[in-house]
């Protein structure tokens, strides 16, 4: 059987989320509007996986919502040029612990950031 690994991921989301989102507009103060808004997260399948899942309203055998509604409705693509550079991780924290780090990194470029 094969291992999991962990992948860190980033979407681009439209500039409307600034907008539209109270609770994202308030997590991000730093933003000044010129670079975009992103969604930072982790996972186990592919991050193009991931980004159909969350795109789709995924949920899980028994009901559960495991879609980011932010991504759902303000999801465009993948940003691989932001996330390639991370190897996978073995380990479930492992991959929460650099979801974080990598979300706080790009917020401190002045992105507008939102992560679980």
């Amino acid at each position: 059987m094969p291992e999991i690994q962990y992948h860190v991921y980033v979407i681009e989301l439209s500039k409307r989320v600034f907008t539209e989102n109270a609770r994202f507009r308030n997590a991000n103060p730093q933003f000044n509007g010129v670079l975009q808004c992103l969604y930072v997260g982790m996972t186990s399948k592919t991050p193009a996986e991931r980004f159909k899942q969350h795109k789709s309203g995924y949920r899980n055998k028994k009901g559960n919502k495991l879609s980011s509604n932010i991504v759902q409705k303000y999801g465009m693509y993948l940003r691989p040029s932001l996330y390639n550079h991370i190897d996978p991780m073995p380990t479930r924290l492992e991959a929460l612990k650099m979801e974080e780090k990598l979300a706080l990194e790009l917020r401190r470029q002045r992105y507008a950031v939102w992560f679980n």
